[in-house]
């Protein structure tokens, strides 16, 4: 398989080319050749003309690529290794919702030959791959595992925005369902991997690794936003407290925030659904879970009494928030939680606008039920800066002024202009 991947003489496949399948198939396509699968036809057709969907990658990643864009079955059962790379989101409820991982399962039962490959990068908690994935694959394909086809767990890494850790910068974890499957899945990693690769022992254990980096984040955000709170109770500014514990060597430099995305906010729940059906329920990372998702109302509470103390005219205030996506300089809004501080604050009757030079105004509008203010007004009585977009460190004290009433409030989530408002009141967490 190896050397008839390195020969071209078989094909590689990715399924799925989001901001996770989109960069791998385009690794892979400069040393191998590769079939890039994705069931919207309009992404398919925009990645032909060398555009990124989600905004991450330059026309340029794709230049000197062997890659075929498709979303024709009858293509794709020409790979004979396949990479799935779909999203792996939580319902309304926060349940996994597995439809995107168990329809990609489906898909390789229809295409997957003896002697093929499948492995899995979606997030998901320890058994799924092989518990919930597998008996799709084998029931629809009529083989079976390991006999007739191998699989493998190789969780994604990719942080978006972030051109520092990329794909190739990252050590790989893999695992495979077998020594000789883990070999070769390490190998062909290897080809694009430059930092290397780590073997687990299976694929349970690559898949438990994924789920608690995330979870280790969440937690560690969690106790931020704790102490955020505990801090403003104080009147002490928390990002000073971090600053002056972060002179010691081992404190780990975490900051308070919104929890959004489709890692540190929905990761967790994966991994506290499957503990519960094997009968424990999860205490330490669910209170995680509880202050990061409560942090949208926590600010907004918070803006509603700067307003009840100085003009004290509910009705009539009006807010802006300055960005919408769920992290800085990218364009994904999934799982955003200004949202959800947009929810909170027109629950007060409240005016909201929202403003952000990355996200796009229709899709917030169909995924949310609001749109981009067309114009920054002057008279707002409070400003949320949510996220540290390069174009909102540039802004200064005279911009706020500009675009706020005398007694506006400036709430600065990430302390981006910490010690730079003097002419209008300002809160951090």
């Amino acid at each position: 398989m190896y050397q008839d991947l390195l020969d071209k003489k078989k094909k590689l496949a990715v399924i799925g080319l989001g901001y996770v399948g989109l960069p791998i198939a385009l690794e892979f396509a400069k040393k191998i050749k590769v079939i890039g699968f994705d069931i919207n036809a309009k992404r398919v057709e925009m990645m032909r003309n060398k555009i990124d969907p989600s905004q991450e990658l330059e026309s340029s990643a794709f230049d000197n690529c062997d890659i075929e864009f498709t979303n024709d079955l009858d293509v794709l059962r020409q790979a004979n290794f396949f990479i799935v790379a779909v999203p792996t989101p939580v319902d309304e409820h926060n349940v996994p919702d597995l439809v995107p991982v168990q329809r990609a399962s489906e898909t390789i039962g229809k295409v997957v030959k003896k002697g093929d490959y499948v492995v899995f990068e979606s997030t998901v908690y320890p058994g799924c791959t092989e518990e919930d994935c597998l008996p799709i694959i084998e029931k629809i394909s009529g083989l079976q595992h390991v006999t007739d086809f191998k699989m493998g767990y190789s969780p994604e890494r990719i942080n978006p925005g972030d051109k520092e850790h990329t794909l190739s910068t990252i050590i790989k974890v893999v695992s495979g369902c077998d020594a000789e499957s883990l070999d070769l899945i390490a190998k062909v990693y290897e080809l694009v991997v430059k930092a290397g690769v780590h073997k687990a022992s299976s694929i349970k254990v690559a898949e438990a690794a994924k789920i608690i980096e995330n979870t280790q984040r969440d937690l560690n955000i969690a106790l931020m936003n704790e102490l955020s709170i505990i801090f403003d109770r104080m009147n002490i500014n928390t990002y000073e407290v971090l600053e002056a514990a972060g002179t010691k060597w081992n404190f780990l430099r975490f900051q308070p925030g919104l929890v959004g995305g489709h890692c540190i906010g929905v990761d967790p729940y994966y991994l506290t659904h499957k503990s519960k059906e094997l009968g424990y329920e999860s205490q330490v990372i669910l209170a995680g879970r509880v202050i990061n998702d409560g942090m949208a109302g926590y600010v907004a509470k918070k803006i509603l009494q700067h307003i009840i103390q100085t003009s004290g005219n509910v009705r009539t205030a009006k807010v802006l928030i300055m960005g919408a996506t769920f992290k800085e300089n990218v364009s994904d809004i999934r799982n955003s939680k200004v949202a959800d501080v947009v929810k909170e604050l027109r629950s007060y009757t409240l005016n909201v606008e929202v403003a952000d030079p990355y996200a796009e105004s229709e899709e917030l509008q169909h995924e949310y039920g609001f749109g981009l203010t067309a114009e920054i007004g002057n008279d707002y009585d409070a400003v949320i800066v949510t996220v540290p977009h390069s174009e909102y460190k540039k802004m200064d004290d005279a911009y706020f002024a500009s675009i706020t009433k005398p007694y506006g409030l400036i709430a600065d989530l990430k302390g981006i202009y910490r010690g730079k408002i003097n002419t209008r009141g300002y809160w951090s967490l």
